[in-house]
């Protein structure tokens, strides 16, 4: 279910996505939602929010280096672009817009947090991949956050425009910018 309700929130946001549309994608049976989500759609969103969040973690610490990480971000995004027809892009950045109740802001809290923690996380691990590259920390820390929100920004913009061609500019910049940094740091 928490898988199913990931995917169904890249594609259709967080506040369309339903416990009765996570149990049909599912298949699961309508008494397991209460059973393991006795918090309800929130706690299924901040389950689905986590359980996205360490999928890509797992991508980028498989990755041997910097530039090999980038491109296979970018590359799973693009197919995932092209497959959905534009509608699925990237859960965590769907709960962020979304997650927000003016009228009941501690109802969102822990979706907010764990979406903040997913992004600390990603741009974490970039980071000390880019160190373990010869990048000093500081310019590590500045060039994860830049792939980071440049690959996010990209696809929001792609799925906007209907066409992956932010993404492919934002890949080609950061794939240059990368090598060049750790290159410089071999030499």
């Amino acid at each position: 279910m928490v898988v199913s309700a990931a995917l169904l929130i890249r594609e259709r946001g967080a506040h369309a996505t339903a416990i009765s549309d996570v149990l049909q994608h599912s298949g699961a049976p309508r008494g397991s939602a209460y059973h393991y989500f006795p918090g309800g759609r929130m706690q299924l969103l901040e389950e689905a929010t986590e359980y996205a969040g360490a999928y890509i973690a797992g991508k980028i610490t498989a990755a041997e280096n910097s530039v090999e990480l980038l491109d296979t971000l970018a590359d799973g995004y693009r197919k995932q672009l092209i497959r959905s027809d534009f509608r699925a892009g990237c859960p965590i950045v769907a709960v962020t817009v979304e997650a927000g109740d003016p009228d009941n802001p501690e109802r969102t809290t822990k979706v907010i947090e764990r979406a903040a923690a997913a992004f600390a996380l990603w741009t974490d691990l970039i980071g000390k991949r880019l160190v373990v590259e010869g990048v000093t920390a500081s310019r590590a820390e500045e060039l994860a956050m830049l792939v980071t929100t440049s690959i996010e920004g990209a696809i929001v913009v792609a799925r906007a425009s209907r066409d992956v061609k932010p993404l492919d500019l934002v890949q080609r910049q950061l794939h240059a910018l990368l090598q060049a940094e750790t290159a410089e740091r071999k030499s």
